[in-house]
């Protein structure tokens, strides 16, 4: 009987070591084995090997999730998300503290017009606008000549994009922004139409180079004034012509909307970058890094720093037969040590390892063609493999109608860097500076600016073999950035001593921070006491 008993009890214990068992490892599937939704993208055995569009078949999903459609690249994968200790470079740095953005201080939109804000009066003519430069060039100057026609109650015909500049980009205004959406979302505050009235198409018109960073004065006096003689006035330029300070406020209001809510990218645009965006969050946070090393950056500023002998003259060739590049003879290592000159894809990885960031960071590169290629890319890749961009991102065919657009893929290169979790320019180029104001517009996101003139000094230390590439260049680099990181601030006035050009030149452009502006504190509820 108790031979019995003994043999049940010991069937009885198999039975609930195996159920034990069981749920052990259906709870250890759970946590350890990923499991995507439709809209991901699923985890490849090797995380740095991308495997061929042959490799894997998507179903044909939602409009939501049309990314999965076998036109998008299979070639993505699910980065190892970062661990809670960093120890890939000097010293151990808290994970959040590297994503976490300043703190906004309560600093809220506010482009309300004031309640004397008026619609438009009756227009006195028709304000034609030929934008100049690339993308964020373009864009400031259209936004300026919106708050210019205000100034002079002007008609804005939809301006003309640039197509004669270096990237001899052939689109039009609707090929880049949202024309319906420009001209309804600004319809209380400027007339805005499609073409010239046909009797005007081929009238006499003033053709006016307005001149730079001109105030209320100027455009209310002078440039009001040939309304007298003409009804068309063209701007030959629209950069820079608008001063960045001492304009009435809602002038200045004016100009955020334009620039935040009115122009808007095209839907085809809009829908790419947001697409990028959503992949790009499937390795978890993000940098994007704007990786200033482009043929025609080096080329026009001269900057020389780990190229090659023939790589420079390439470039001098290429600066000394570009006409409107007025300056030709430059010193590099000056340029380098004012702090003038791009940071090289080998500073940046030495610049991201000494904040903290481990190699399994995720990198968005935000750039054209990379000069060099590989070559010029190796050093920054072997700190970081987990770079992508665009071209990585998606399929040839989904980039196929931005491809030979210079203007359309860097508005993609735009979307991206605003909704990163961390903004990085290796320079303060008109790029940098447009996303560093929208994004201080949205909240201040967290946008790190790097101290050139200084890494440059740091650099060369670690180049001649005085300071090690560890804990100490780790504590320097830090404490020179904390301060660097998109907090709240008012814009900068000119710099001290600065006359005439110079002092508007000096100071901190308009879309770059528009507090106080169009920021403003955020009114707290009012408190009831009983």
């Amino acid at each position: 009987m108790q031979k019995k008993r003994w043999i049940a009890l010991t069937a009885l214990r198999k039975v609930l070591t195996c159920a034990i068992c069981s749920i052990a490892l259906v709870a250890l599937f759970s946590v350890h084995v990923p499991v995507f939704p439709s809209s991901k993208v699923p985890n490849f055995s090797d995380p740095f090997k991308l495997p061929t569009q042959h490799d894997i078949k998507y179903q044909k999903l939602s409009a939501e999730q049309s990314w999965t459609l076998e036109l998008a690249p299979p070639h993505l994968l699910k980065a190892p998300l970062p661990s809670r200790k960093l120890d890939g470079s000097s010293g151990t740095v808290e994970t959040d503290k590297l994503w976490k953005p300043p703190p906004n201080r309560d600093f809220v939109p506010c482009v309300e017009p004031s309640p004397n804000y008026t619609s438009p009066t009756e227009s006195r003519g028709y304000l034609l606008v030929h934008t100049n430069g690339g993308l964020n060039q373009m864009r400031a100057g259209i936004c300026d000549m919106v708050a210019v026609a205000r100034i002079i109650n002007a008609t804005v015909v939809i301006p003309e994009l640039d197509k004669r500049s270096f990237w001899k980009d052939s689109s039009n205004f609707s090929d880049v922004f949202d024309e319906d959406h420009f001209i309804n979302a600004l319809a209380d505050d400027v007339k805005i139409i499609t073409k010239l009235p046909n009797e005007l198409a081929t009238g006499t018109r003033a053709v006016k180079h307005f001149r730079s960073w001109s105030g209320m004065d100027y455009y209310q006096e002078e440039i009001a004034s040939l309304w007298e003689e003409y009804e068309v006035i063209r701007a030959a330029k629209s950069d820079s012509r608008l001063a960045n300070n001492n304009l009435p406020l809602d002038i200045q209001k004016l100009r955020c909307r334009a620039c935040y809510e009115a122009l808007r990218f095209a839907p085809q645009i809009e829908a790419m970058g947001k697409l990028l965006v959503d992949r790009m969050r499937s390795f978890g946070s993000y940098i994007a890094l704007h990786l200033r090393f482009e043929e025609d950056m080096l080329a026009f500023s001269g900057c020389t720093q780990d190229l090659s002998p023939a790589e420079a003259d390439e470039l001098r060739i290429i600066r000394e037969n570009t006409s409107y590049w007025k300056e030709k003879e430059i010193d590099p290592i000056e340029r380098r040590s004012k702090g003038f000159c791009p940071l090289t894809p080998k500073e940046v990885g030495i610049f991201l390892s000494a904040l903290g960031y481990p190699s399994n960071t995720p990198i968005y590169i935000a750039a054209g063609k990379i000069y060099g290629g590989d070559s010029h890319m190796a050093a920054l890749r072997s700190r970081y493999p987990i770079l992508m961009s665009k071209e990585m991102l998606a399929s040839v065919e989904e980039l196929e109608p931005f491809t030979n657009h210079a203007s359309q893929m860097a508005a993609l290169d735009y979307i991206v860097s605003v909704e990163s979790d961390v903004f990085i320019p290796s320079y303060s180029g008109n790029m940098a500076r447009a996303v560093e104001g929208h994004r201080r517009f949205l909240g201040h996101r967290k946008t790190i600016s790097p101290d050139r003139k200084a890494l440059v000094r740091l650099f060369d230390k670690l180049e001649h073999g005085t300071l090690k590439d560890g804990k100490n260049l780790s504590n320097r680099v830090i404490e020179m950035h904390r301060k660097r990181q998109g907090s709240p601030r008012k814009r900068k006035g000119p710099i001290s001593g600065t006359r005439g050009t110079e002092r508007f030149r000096s100071e901190e452009p308009f879309y770059v921070n528009p507090l106080p502006d169009c920021l403003c504190k955020k009114e707290l509820p009012m408190q009831t006491t009983l």
